[in-house]
This record gives C-alpha cells, sequence and structure tokens, in this order.
C-alpha cells in the first residue's frame, strides 16, 4: 500500500508500467510508477480502502509468466496484464499493463 520501495524491489529495473488511468495513457518507468505510488496520501492503507485482489488468469513456463489480475488501489477498479521474468533472484514483474475496470 503506497510503498514505493516495494514497488522497486518487485519490479525488474527495465520494467515499463503502461496503461489507461482516467481516459489519459501514462507511460511509466519503474522510478516514475514507485514515485507516483509514495505520494498517494493518505495511503490506500491509511484510509482503509478494502483490499481486492484476483487472480483472474496465470500461465507460467519455466522462465516466463503471464498474470491477468484485478485489483483495487486508489478507489478504482483496474484490470493489470503482468509479464515476469524468473531471474537468478527469483520472480519479477518485467512489465504491467493496466486499465480500469469499467
Amino acid at each position: 500500500w503506497s510503498d514505493g520501495n516495494l514497488v522497486r524491489k518487485t519490479f525488474h529495473k527495465d520494467a515499463k508500467i503502461t496503461g489507461y488511468l482516467n481516459d489519459k495513457l501514462l507511460r511509466q518507468s519503474v522510478e516514475d510508477f514507485a514515485s507516483f505510488v509514495e505520494n498517494q496520501i493518505p495511503s490506500p492503507k491509511d484510509k482503509n480502502d478494502p483490499i481486492i485482489f484476483e487472480v483472474v488468469t496465470l500461465e507460467v513456463g519455466n522462465t516466463t509468466a503471464v498474470a491477468k489480475v484485478r485489483d483495487n488501489y486508489i478507489g478504482i477498479i483496474f484490470i493489470d496484464i503482468l509479464s515476469l521474468i524468473k531471474t537468478e533472484s527469483g520472480w519479477t514483474i518485467y512489465n504491467k499493463l493496466f486499465e480500469q475496470e469499467k
């Protein structure tokens, strides 16, 4: 919940976070996204926002995976498509595409 360091740890350093927020296309680096997350004040946790996290689909190969998840953040339900890659230090999110649920 609004933890920029967790974003930095979870996403590959070269990852891109891209999608639509309020009908505006956003393209962010990991650092941009981490800063966005850190600037959510009060944080969703502090506002007692409900936690919604649903894995809609998950396909896992030997070194790559794709997940479609439905989650709540900043009062908005998002659909995220996450591509993951397995590195020497474990699984990491390589890219995130997102849109608001309508």
